[in-house]
């Protein structure tokens, strides 16, 4: 046998950009179940965690704990050290001061008859000048007790430091966690040159948010490859304009840190898609499909999809005016509609991004009222039977072979009822809006590998 002349990796995807999102430590890259096939292929299997794995070690983050709380150590000292400068220079500049009104006392004690009410008047005057050094020394004891405090907090961090030391031995964790992370980093520019597969599996629901009302729907960039690292939100399905644009996956999260843009046209349904900067959309109660560039905050094109349906006049199951959908995958950019030629069955037109062109299209025969939500994966067309509780993947329509099958890949509608459902190719995740919340869910794609030697 040529050891690796033919590898098959069932490659489990989860790239997601936010780390609290993975539910267990354990998810770490394994490569398991090592064995032989009829023909004498060797079969492994590849799971591949979240980048920053290392991230959510308990001991990292207690070093992250530990590193804060030394930030706000030296914090607090700087306070301390500035104030302390401060009040010693009035101190300073008060001690003449202080050395006259003990000689004056002297005088007086040794002295009696020397006190006539001018001298009395005059001590009186420099004891009323020093009365500003009574709420600095108050501030001397305050600084004090902080000090008292912060070198009981020094004491418990170098305690902690030794208890991490002892239970890492001789390794250097920061130099592991660096190799461990540019061994993700490897990994997952592999993971992109893999190719296309065959979805075999959907996780669990990953819960990002709860925002927003019953419909609508949000996404990241589908180009690959891409750095943009922006999160976009439409709320509601129909004659909507207002898009909120956030900066980063955490952002979108605690809501903060966003931009609205306000469509010149308003959209209709929820099966809108982000593909290279640009936000592609139907137009509400028509079949044009606009192009919307997020950062000159213009239309580019816009072009009528020929009969297609719109309107509610072949919408999924739930309505919505959710008549036509797109979507992105790894080939491109996709329109999923239907028109009354072909009978209210699901149509499948690949576009082209610039132009909004139909370049092929394809007639599934599968009914889209019957369809709860549809994406794209690898140029199949992947359809849900239902979008309520109970819903799975149903169906699917492979377009480089103009073939279909039933499938039966159950998944979890945690909320009961799904009005947006899209795969990003470049994190390899499934967007979904479910009643109100914003669901990630990874999957799984059967995937054949062939090396040179084939």
């Amino acid at each position: 046998m040529h050891l690796f002349s033919t590898m098959f990796l069932l490659l489990m995807l989860s790239t997601i950009p936010c780390e609290a999102l993975y539910p267990s430590p354990e998810e770490g890259w394994q490569i398991y179940s090592s064995a032989q096939d009829a023909d004498g292929k060797c079969i492994c299997t590849v799971v591949a965690p979240a980048q920053n794995m290392c991230n959510r070690d308990p001991r990292s983050r207690q070093l992250r704990q530990l590193m804060e709380k030394v930030q706000n150590i030296t914090q607090s000292m700087e306070v301390l050290d500035l104030r302390t400068y401060r009040d010693l220079q009035y101190v300073r500049d008060t001690e003449n001061l202080m050395k006259t009104v003990d000689g004056k006392l002297k005088t007086a004690s040794e002295n009696p008859r020397s006190l006539n009410p001018k001298s009395f008047q005059d001590l009186k005057d420099k004891v009323t000048q020093l009365l500003p050094l009574l709420p600095v020394l108050e501030q001397y004891k305050a600084d004090a007790r902080m000090i008292l405090r912060l070198r009981e907090e020094v004491r418990n961090l170098s305690l902690v430091l030794m208890a991490i030391q002892e239970e890492m031995g001789a390794y250097d964790y920061e130099e592991l966690r660096q190799r461990v992370l540019l061994l993700e980093t490897r990994l997952h520019s592999c993971m992109q040159k893999l190719g296309c597969g065959k979805l075999t599996g959907v996780s669990n629901p990953i819960t990002v948010r709860a925002s927003g009302s019953r419909f609508g729907s949000w996404m990241t960039d589908t180009m690959i490859p891409s750095s943009d690292n922006r999160v976009w939100s439409m709320d509601g399905y129909f004659k909507g304009r207002r898009v909120l644009e956030y900066r980063t996956m955490n952002d979108f999260m605690k809501g903060q840190n966003f931009v609205q843009h306000l469509l010149p046209h308003p959209w209709a349904g929820t099966g809108h898609v982000v593909y290279n900067g640009s936000l592609y959309y139907n137009k509400y109660q028509s079949n044009i499909l606009i192009k919307y560039h997020f950062r000159s905050r213009s239309v580019l094109v816009q072009r009528s999809l020929s009969g297609a349906g719109y309107n509610n006049t072949f919408p999924y199951s739930w309505g919505g005016s959710s008549d036509i959908d797109l979507m992105a995958d790894e080939n491109g950019l996709w329109a999923v509609y239907t028109t009354i030629p072909n009978a209210g069955n699901i149509v499948i037109s690949r576009l082209e991004p610039q132009s909004l062109e139909v370049l092929q299209t394809w007639d599934t025969g599968f009914p889209k009222r019957s369809a709860g939500e549809s994406f794209m994966i690898c140029g199949t067309l992947y359809v849900t039977n239902s979008h309520l509780a109970g819903a799975k993947i149903y169906f699917a329509y492979y377009t480089n072979t103009s073939t279909y099958e039933y499938t039966d890949i159950p998944f979890h509608n945690q909320y009961s009822h799904i009005s947006m459902m899209d795969y990003n190719p470049r994190e390899r995740v499934l967007y979904t809006w479910n009643n109100g919340h914003q669901v990630l869910y990874n999957v799984t794609l059967f995937q054949v590998i062939k090396t040179a030697e084939d």
